[in-house]
């Protein structure tokens, strides 16, 4: 270790300087290294993603300031885990690694949107847009903006078909929304930037119309295609033969559940809840039991999250591994609906405001 990484660090245990004096010293290959060692494997080489699970961290410093960075790397989320370790000198460097995106060339102005019989000609760079869309965009509303796993299908968004060239996507890209349960963070896009997701965004517009027009095509679920069945046949399964009523409560955990979900992202998790949270205990060893909420696992590892908020985990193969996951209720139960069931249901979930 060099004599002023010494000292960076030395400054940092003590409280002296804050990451981003540190940030200014840091190395950039350390930071490299680091990414390359412990997040590529998921989050790729280049930082390009693999949504929907792993979101492209390219120009992750727009979309998160250095305090909430330093926050999910210490805290983790979802199936990524927490390092609380990660401190100091090298967590400066990471974040200057992280914030040292790729620069794409300047584009030239785009000209103004020209009006015409079939509407107003979106101006920006459509390939740009996409690129750009994918990096930051595609974990919450899909590669095509079609939706994705938590937001919502752009191209039938009446914001979105009102918009012409940015000026009303451009308002929510910059702002982001705060006020609703599930937030999207505010972006520092530049004019340019806009003209391009929102040129994008249109021409997947255009896409999802003109595949509907053919025959057998179809633009998505309409929310009015799910409300079919009937409620008290589906109030009647719920506290009945579909056993529902002994996992959940329409008063309790499923109250106002139709005003968080609808159409089909609502069925699809009446059918198989996604993200839900379940227990699962290791025990060591040496017989030590330890409980937790399942924060990650695959076929090699598998993280809890005790009651303390600790975040600890293990080699399968070094310890037994027992889950208790309610949840999965819910796939054994697929073999078993009819389609009169599973319309039913879902009318009467949907009373669930």
């Amino acid at each position: 270790m060099t004599q002023g990484r010494m000292l960076v660090w030395m400054a940092l245990a003590m409280g002296t300087i804050t990451v981003g004096r540190a940030k200014a010293q840091a190395t950039p290959d350390v930071g490299a290294a680091y990414y390359a060692a412990h997040c590529s494997m998921c989050h790729g080489p280049n930082r390009q993603g693999n949504p929907p699970t792993f979101p492209s961290l390219v120009g992750v410093g727009k979309r998160m300031t250095e305090a909430q960075i330093v926050e999910l790397l210490h805290t983790g989320r979802k199936v990524m885990p927490a390092v609380p370790t990660l401190q100091g000198a090298e967590l400066a460097a990471v974040i200057r690694f992280l914030e040292t995106d790729p620069v794409m060339p300047a584009q030239a102005a785009a000209p103004p949107p020209v009006a015409s019989a079939a509407g107003p000609v979106h101006a920006g760079d459509i390939a740009a847009g996409s690129a750009s869309f994918r990096q930051n965009c595609a974990f919450c509303h899909g590669r095509d903006a079609m939706g994705g796993e938590s937001g919502p299908d752009l191209t039938r968004s009446k914001l979105v078909l009102s918009d012409v060239s940015g000026n009303k996507i451009g308002e929510v890209i910059r702002a982001g929304r705060q006020n609703t349960e599930k937030k999207m963070p505010a972006f520092n896009f530049s004019d340019q930037e806009i003209l391009n997701v929102s040129a994008f965004i249109h021409s997947q517009v255009e896409k999802a119309a003109a595949s509907a027009k053919k025959p057998g095509g179809r633009k998505g679920v309409d929310v009015a295609d799910l409300q079919t069945g009937n409620v008290e046949a589906g109030k009647s399964y719920f506290n009945g033969a579909g056993t529902c009523s002994s996992c959940h409560s329409a008063t309790g955990d499923m109250a106002h559940v139709a005003s968080k979900y609808e159409g089909l992202q609502l069925e699809m998790q009446m059918l198989y809840p996604r993200n839900a949270k379940f227990k699962g205990t290791v025990t060591l060893p040496t017989g030590e039991k330890v409980t937790g909420i399942v924060a990650y696992k695959d076929e090699f590892v598998v993280g809890l999250k005790t009651e303390d908020g600790t975040y600890r985990s293990w080699s399968l193969d070094k310890v037994k591994y027992v889950e208790d996951a309610p949840v999965k209720m819910h796939a054994e139960l697929f073999p078993k609906y009819t389609d009169k069931d599973i319309h039913d249901l879902m009318a009467y979930i949907q009373t669930l405001k």
